[in-house]
């Protein structure tokens, strides 16, 4: 591997930047092509549904062999609320591949004894993102239906490109929601990325059915797969 393509990769990694390392087979050459600057590629479409899909994987394009070795994130889940639906969607977090993290300022609910294998920042939200800012490999859900918690959340959620912003409550919850996010100058395109009432909609009622509720949805933001109601098949 030349070195400036080694280097591309690790800069990359460190700045939770995806790419995908294409070698072509007939003859070893190699390149490392960020997501960002995937639209100049030659194999724009390929690489795309490659890192859509988290596969490396041999292809063929018009003739010429390659193999493509994806280099992504791992996807981060940012719980804003020590509650219920959290115990149980964090252990489903880690099965399904995500990097769980519980915030919450309340003390009496953020505790280690309350999520044993899951990491709790105790402090509000601003605070505790303030060293791990969201970024497109980050999944935000809002929990705690207390908007002094939420709404800093999901400002920063809204300034970053995060791949999934949840928010739980009624669509009347939802509407006054978005009038105080309108209020903070976001336009309607930046509030329709944010899904509300979270979760596919499965009629969950219990706490854990709400948790595969909302895990579902995650994964299908991250994999940017329609459901299939959405793209019309029976």
């Amino acid at each position: 591997m030349r070195l400036d393509v080694l280097r591309a990769m690790n800069a990359a990694r460190r700045a939770r930047r995806a790419g995908v390392m294409v070698t072509r087979l007939a003859d070893g050459d190699q390149r490392f092509v960020e997501a960002a600057a995937f639209g100049a590629d030659p194999l724009a479409d390929t690489l795309d549904s490659a890192l859509r899909m988290g596969k490396s994987a041999a292809v063929t394009v018009d003739g010429a062999d390659y193999f493509l070795a994806v280099q992504a994130p791992a996807p981060r889940l940012t719980l804003i609320g020590a509650v219920h639906i959290s115990q149980a969607l964090a252990p489903m977090a880690r099965i399904a591949g995500l990097d769980p993290t519980i915030v919450d300022p309340r003390t009496a609910f953020a505790t280690p004894e309350r999520f044993p294998d899951t990491p709790v920042i105790a402090e509000w939200p601003d605070e505790a993102l303030a060293g791990a800012p969201p970024d497109r490999y980050t999944a935000v859900c809002l929990l705690t239906h207390d908007p002094k918690i939420d709404d800093p959340a999901l400002v920063l959620a809204l300034g970053a490109d995060c791949f999934y912003i949840g928010a739980l409550g009624s669509k009347k919850t939802h509407a006054k929601r978005l009038e105080r996010m309108r209020a903070k100058g976001f336009d309607e395109a930046a509030l329709a990325r944010i899904h509300a009432p979270i979760g596919l909609d499965i009629g969950a009622v219990s706490p854990a059915e709400i948790a595969v509720s909302i895990i579902g949805e995650i994964v299908a933001a991250l994999r940017r797969k329609p459901l299939r109601s959405a793209a019309g098949a029976p």
